[in-house]
């Protein structure tokens, strides 16, 4: 006779190995380095910087 499984003990491993596949994956998907994140607030800050510049005596268009 085999060794006695507690199935929800097994099932809970297999969904947790799957959720660290997952977040993997998701990781290298959409995850952005420290660097690249501070390149792209240092990138629209400057845009909106520009923009700025280019207002006429400080009026709204809204």
């Amino acid at each position: 006779m085999g060794d006695v499984v507690n199935l929800k003990r097994f099932r809970k491993r297999a969904e947790r190995e799957q959720s660290a596949k997952q977040a993997d994956t998701n990781r290298l998907q959409f995850g952005r380095t420290k660097s690249e994140g501070k390149r792209e607030e240092q990138r629209t800050r400057r845009a909106s910087e520009l923009l700025d510049q280019h207002r006429i005596d400080g009026e709204d268009a809204s």
